[in-house]
């Protein structure tokens, strides 16, 4: 005999008695031979659509520079990429790809450590960060030009994530020119700019 527990009208639980299960099942389950498909709601086929359409397709690239003439260029730019692409614009727009991401890199860090704003723009205009931050915002720049270009594109490909840069996980730079005396660990020097975790 099973038994189980009931509670009752909050008198506590008493042991009652289950009846006992029959001894031989009377109809087995059945089991179709064929698949069954049930059709998808039209928006969640909207929604699948529009995924494989906004998706970016995988970059198959052998270097940074094949990647970055690879990556198309941010028709529109969000205010966070916009932020991005222009720091790495005024802080690495004379130094190579390597440099330029490793800046852009650094931002991406800082967003994402919960050490710094939660935002490219909120690292970029942190008070005492860039020099180039003149108040809350940033001089003219000339988007008709080759250095835009790459700033824009290496910003899409820092925030991606698609290439790593040589000191990945730094969260400070300066530039080589000066010595502040940081006691932090030294990853590397990048063409102008000194990169430390």
């Amino acid at each position: 005999m099973i038994t189980t527990l009931v509670t009752g009208e909050g008198s506590g639980a008493a042991a009652q008695p289950l009846p006992a299960a029959p001894a031989e099942i009377s109809s087995a389950p059945g089991f179709a031979s064929q698949p069954v498909v049930q059709p998808l709601p039209a928006a969640a086929v909207e929604a699948v659509a529009d995924e494989a359409v906004s998706a970016p397709a995988p970059v198959d690239a052998a270097s940074l520079s094949q990647l970055v003439a690879q990556t198309a260029t941010p028709s529109e730019f969000s205010n966070e990429l916009a932020c991005l692409a222009g720091a790495i614009y005024f802080e690495a727009k004379g130094e190579t790809l390597a440099g330029q991401l490793a800046v852009g890199r650094v931002i991406v860090a800082r967003a994402k450590s919960g050490r710094f704003p939660a935002s490219y723009c909120g690292v970029v205009y942190q008070r005492s960060q860039f020099s180039f931050v003149q108040g809350h915002g940033m001089p003219a720049i000339n988007k008709s030009g080759r250095a835009w270009t790459e700033a824009a594109r290496i910003a899409r490909i820092a925030h991606e994530g698609s290439w790593k840069s040589p000191v990945e996980g730094a969260l400070f730079f300066h530039a080589a020119r000066v010595s502040p005396n940081w006691r932090l660990t030294r990853l590397a020097r990048i063409d102008n700019h000194i990169f430390y975790r």
